[in-house]
């Protein structure tokens, strides 16, 4: 059975954590732009397939998603806590400004990232671990599936590392990924065990016609 998972970033973080690296870090979401792209979170729904499983990471930002995306039409469930699609651990990183990353060297650092795709932070993960850890939950999921698709509310690092275990990327490659709040990405893995990418980083516009589960 061709399986298809529809991959959610997040809501915006408040702005008071935006300028470090919060990472596997509970942070708040920011309930004012929720509010202002209400719209948006209506069309999400809409586009999104019914039914379908809906799978969360542990941490409150992804959670809160799938509620209001939820409160915008879509059918209501109590989601699937995995920790597999949790953000990249940056250990001693975590809550460090991102602006102290600014003055690495460019072997010392992504092109668009404060960390090096092979870097493992001190007691934290690479982004090659996370790959492996997300390319992992995404095949117990498929063990587990009951129907054609499944939701994942998760963040931007995990839907990289979800890309990249699909297509074989490059742990450097994936980090050039665009991945932005409440965007969707898809993912599909046919019956033939071959994955393909039907979308990355789509905005889905409240002014466009729901098209239901069609990717």
């Amino acid at each position: 059975m061709t399986h298809r998972f529809w991959l959610i970033r997040h809501a915006l973080v408040h702005p008071s954590s935006l300028p470090f690296l919060y990472g596997t870090d509970d942070v708040p979401v920011c309930g004012e732009t929720m509010t202002a792209q209400a719209p948006r979170y209506e069309a999400l729904a809409a586009r999104l397939p019914h039914p379908a499983r809906l799978v969360c990471s542990p941490l409150s930002r992804t959670q809160i998603t799938a509620r209001a995306i939820i409160d915008a039409g879509y059918p209501g469930q109590q989601p699937l806590i995995d920790p597999a699609f949790v953000e990249q651990d940056f250990g001693d990183w975590q809550g460090q400004p991102i602006a102290e990353f600014e003055n690495r060297t460019h072997d010392q650092r992504h092109p668009f990232w404060p960390i090096h795709a092979a870097e493992v932070p001190p007691n934290g993960e690479s982004f090659a671990t996370l790959i492996s850890r997300v390319g992992a939950g995404l095949e117990g999921l498929l063990g587990t599936a009951q129907g054609r698709d499944t939701v994942i509310v998760s963040h931007g690092g995990a839907i990289r590392a979800a890309i990249a275990f699909a297509l074989g990327l490059t742990p450097h490659q994936a980090l050039c990924l665009q991945i932005d709040n409440i965007s969707l990405s898809v993912l599909e893995h046919s019956e033939a065990r071959h994955w393909r990418v039907l979308s990355v980083n789509e905005h889905i516009s409240p002014f466009a016609s729901p098209t239901k589960g069609a990717a």
